[in-house]
Order: structure tokens, then sequence, then C-alpha cells
């Protein structure tokens, strides 16, 4: 555990230290507060002093490299586990694909997996997660919430323990290829066997979700697998 004060961002501390081998298989990074936390796609991730948990694991498997997307899947599935258990089951908390989490259809957490430089022979990788803690305000623009906003008491303290377990379990399971994985994403994500449509890039594809495959990617009735690497959202029609 290497806590940080106020940096730019967990990843990227993460990232340096991966950079000037410094860094370990398992050292996750904790911060109070980012000044430039970032989510997916270059979106700045409100990063607020102490209302927040905002924590990057690293991971230094042996090679073959592992698939980006198990990553943010386990990450998410790690997110959602959290919620669920401070929060229950009736609290409304789904994941969206690719990386977010919401509660009562407001973004609670969300996570990004980032790696620099991918040597094959040597693979590394950053799970980001911010989760909001104790918020009770955001600008309205985010349409978030927070843990304190959705009724949790939980401190800081034991969300991040709580978190930081769960992101260890989903990540060891992700690096094991763990073919349940997936089966459990597609329930986190409420949309097995639904109708859906499927972004990738400037196309999009329409049926019903038939599977999920780790290597594979997404199958929708009929259709050939659609590799997760292209699938920048799914959305239930």
């Amino acid at each position: 555990m290497i806590r940080h004060d106020c940096v730019d961002s967990t990843n990227e501390r993460a990232l340096a230290a991966i950079a000037d081998r410094t860094a370990r298989h398992g050292d996750v990074h904790l911060a109070r507060e980012q000044t430039a936390g970032r989510g997916r796609r270059g979106h700045h991730w409100h990063s607020a002093r102490d209302e927040g948990i905002y924590l990057s694991l690293v991971l230094l498997p042996a090679p073959p490299p592992l698939s980006p997307a198990a990553l943010t899947i386990a990450g998410g599935l790690a997110a959602h586990a959290t919620a669920r258990a401070l929060l229950g089951p009736q609290a409304g908390v789904m994941l969206k694909w690719p990386n977010d989490l919401l509660c009562r259809d407001r973004k609670l957490a969300g996570v990004l997996v980032e790696t620099r430089g991918l040597d094959p022979a040597a693979p590394h990788y950053v799970i980001g997660i911010g989760f909001n803690h104790s918020q009770r305000a955001f600008p309205a623009e985010l349409g978030a919430t927070s843990l304190h906003a959705c009724g949790s008491t939980a401190s800081r303290e034991s969300v991040e323990t709580l978190l930081c377990d769960n992101v260890a379990r989903e990540a060891q399971a992700a690096m094991n290829h763990d073919p349940k994985l997936a089966g459990r994403f597609l329930d986190c994500l409420g949309l097995a066997g639904q109708a859906v449509r499927v972004f990738t890039g400037t196309q999009h594809h329409e049926g019903r979700l038939a599977t999920l495959d780790l290597e594979r990617g997404l199958g929708l009735e009929a259709r050939a697998p659609i590799p997760l690497e292209l699938i920048t959202g799914v959305q239930k029609l």
C-alpha cells in the first residue's frame, strides 16, 4: 500500500514506478486527492480531497500479455462487489459497459486500465479505480453520485480496504483466465439475453446478446463474435 497525499493521478504514479523499475506486482497506490485524475478517453475525474477513493493496482504478470478488456471487466466487478456489499442488493447498483458503475442511473465509480510501451516479454498493467465516497454535490453535467448520497455511512478507510481486497481477487481471476468472469460481468450489466445495440467506432450492430467470451468477444445471435477491444459501448434497446 503506497499512500500519497496529493498527486496528479494514482495511475500516473503507478506507471512512473513501472517506468523506473521500482514497481512491484500487487502494489496499490492510494491518494487523498488528485489534480489530474482521468477517466476513459481522456475525461477528467472529479477528485476532491478526502471525498473519493483514488486507487491504482500494479500488475506485472508473466507473459503472454493479458487482455486489457478482461482487466477492465475485473475492475468493474470489483467496484460492483464493493458497492453491493455497502449498499445492499436493493440499491440498484449496475455496471455500464465498459467501465462505469452506476447507482440509481448515476455514476458511482469508473475503471481505467492503462499500459505504456507494452513489452510482450515483460507485460505490465495498471488498473485504476475512482470511487465516489462522501461527495454530496457534483457539477450537474457529471451525472454522478456517491456512496454517502446512496445511503452508506462507511468510512473511507473501510471502503479502501474492501475495494483493495475485491480488485486483487478479480484481477487474479482475470490473470487465471477464469471463464466465469465474463458471465458474472453480463449479470452485473443486466444484459444477458437482451436486445442490444453494440457500438464499434462509427458503426453499430443490433441483436440479442447471446454470449460473452474474453478471448472471442461479444456474440449476438446469428452473428460472429465482436472483439472486445473494438467495442466502445453496449446499449439496451
